[in-house]
């Protein structure tokens, strides 16, 4: 008679080693349920996402007007009174929060803990020197490759934010940046990476694939987007093959959000070049 049994990866989780998370799974059984895994959380998180900014591309694309010409908005009014538009919003955020909880806790559920990814609170000032250092090298460069993949067509005009003016925009963007962050570095980097390792698959392989998705779910944005974005998944991806510190991250990625949703906020009426 068949006995169901625990998988070692879920047993393992009351005693953890350092590097449970860089040994690879051997057992059939055990890699087929990662797998399944992985296919589950992105086909209900940014795998679907990427999906539908696909699709929004490819309906760009067959517009008659060129990318130049059209417009993308990624923070939008949810409802037209004021009340219902705050908590619709703030709903979208701990859904990016939710999305970043899951794959931490499947990560735990595997054995591997939130210090394992990077997520620890041993290294403060380190981690926000280098989300700052992140946050400068890909800050600058980033807006001046949107601002030429727009003029040269291959981009839609981004609008950070289309929000109307209210006493709460600029708490809401600052979340939603952090939200935004939090979801994306967590899957994105910190789960995704892990689960290929334990699956055995290369570095260097790995990396393509956080960085091509990271990519393509930026695609409703146009071929710049997803260009750009890739670059800052080879990055991001890289820094945490080689440090396991995943708050820098997130600390770099919620500022570039900040900046970009606020910014944006306060200045598209004063700026003739902002989209």
């Amino acid at each position: 008679m068949y006995r169901a049994t625990v998988p070692r990866f879920v047993r393992d989780r009351q005693n953890p080693t350092p590097r449970a998370h860089t040994v690879t799974v051997r057992d059939n059984r055990e890699r087929t349920a990662l797998v399944a895994e992985l296919v589950l959380v992105f086909s209900i998180t940014l795998g679907l996402s990427a999906v539908r900014s696909t699709l929004s591309l490819v309906e760009a694309l067959l517009r008659p007007e060129p990318l130049t010409d059209q417009r993308t908005a990624i923070n939008v009014p949810q409802a037209t009174i004021g009340a219902i538009d705050l908590l619709k919003q703030l709903l979208g955020v701990i859904q990016l929060v939710g999305w970043g909880a899951l794959g931490l806790y499947l990560l735990w559920r595997g054995g591997v803990r939130l210090a394992h990814v990077g997520l620890d609170r041993r290294r403060p000032g380190r981690d926000w020197w280098w989300g700052l250092v992140l946050t400068t090298c890909i800050g600058l460069p980033g807006l001046a490759f949107y601002l030429a993949a727009w003029q040269l067509g291959f981009n839609l005009a981004v609008q950070p934010s289309t929000l109307t003016e209210a006493w709460w925009r600029p708490i809401v963007l600052t979340l939603s940046a952090f939200g935004n962050s939090f979801a994306e570095e967590v899957l994105v980097v910190g789960y995704l990476l892990t689960r290929l390792r334990q699956l055995g698959v290369g570095e260097n392989s790995s990396l393509l694939v956080s960085s091509v998705l990271r990519g393509a779910y930026h695609l409703y944005q146009g071929l710049g987007g997803f260009v750009g974005n890739l670059v800052m998944g080879l990055i991001f991806g890289r820094v945490w093959q080689r440090t396991n510190r995943l708050w820098p991250l997130v600390i770099a990625h919620t500022l570039l959000d900040v900046v970009a949703f606020v910014g944006y906020a306060l200045l598209r009426d004063h700026l003739s070049w902002l989209p």
